[in-house]
């Protein structure tokens, strides 16, 4: 699966995920500290669809934020 839209070109995005020990200073700890990190990736809500590509009906991976802006023609 091609992680893109095919409308887009929204595709994954690269992060990390922190973990935080220790008690917060305004709960009367020292403070929040943080104690690794692993690398991450957020991966956009793509959807297998028919559409009009050249009026052709083609499936495609599109995102939920273009089906709902209108940006597709279903097939």
């Amino acid at each position: 699966m091609r992680k893109k839209c095919t409308l887009c070109g929204k595709g994954a995005m690269r992060g990390r995920s922190l973990v935080r020990k220790g008690l917060a200073k305004k709960k009367g700890g020292t403070g929040k500290k943080t104690v690794r990190s692993t690398k991450r990736q957020f991966l956009p809500n793509l959807q297998k669809i028919r559409i009009l590509i050249g009026n052709r009906p083609r499936r495609a991976y599109v995102c939920t934020r273009c089906i709902k802006k209108g940006k597709i023609k279903k097939a």
